[in-house]
């Protein structure tokens, strides 16, 4: 028996007809297309499908949509604004903190997180808050470097450059 769900998504209210069982990740990729939200492991392992709820990292194969109803859901495709990338979407494409972009949403969300969170993280501050999120690409190096990036940029500081 489906119902009618109603969420704040990226600013927005936007509703679906969802069966109570529907998780938030599914109904974001499937109803509302937005398919930034990446699925990999629905067991909560890889961290691809992590969202911003009220400003906090969810991986949202854990969590019913229902369960969302009056949360502010921030996803992926939230984070521009008037066609500018967010500063670590920017600094990922710059720091080259990507490969295959399969765990680029899920890490750059829960940077945001991080970030809100701790202006200036250290290096292991930085691999300890994304240990959660799966890369079987980069070895996370560049991730890492794209956060610290960042960071940098939205303390308005000057980023670090890399040694030649």
């Amino acid at each position: 028996m489906k119902r009618t769900v109603s969420l704040s998504v990226n600013g927005a209210t936007r509703t679906a007809e969802v069966e109570p069982r529907a998780l938030l990740a599914h109904v974001l990729r499937d109803d509302l297309d937005l398919t930034g939200t990446h699925i990999g492991c629905d067991t909560s392992q890889c961290g691809a499908c992590t969202v911003l709820i009220d400003g906090r990292a969810v991986k949202s194969c854990t969590m019913l949509a229902v369960q969302a109803e009056g949360c502010q859901i921030t996803t992926i495709e939230g984070l521009a604004t008037n066609g500018n990338l967010h500063p670590l979407q920017q600094a990922f494409w710059e720091k080259h903190g990507l490969q295959c972009g399969f765990c680029t949403p899920g890490m750059i969300m829960t940077a945001v997180d991080l970030l809100a969170q701790n202006s200036n993280p250290s290096e292991g501050e930085i691999r300890h808050a994304i240990e959660g999120n799966y890369c079987r690409c980069t070895g996370y190096q560049n991730i890492v470097a794209a956060i610290q990036a960042a960071a940098a940029t939205l303390r308005g500081a000057t980023p670090a450059r890399a040694a030649s």
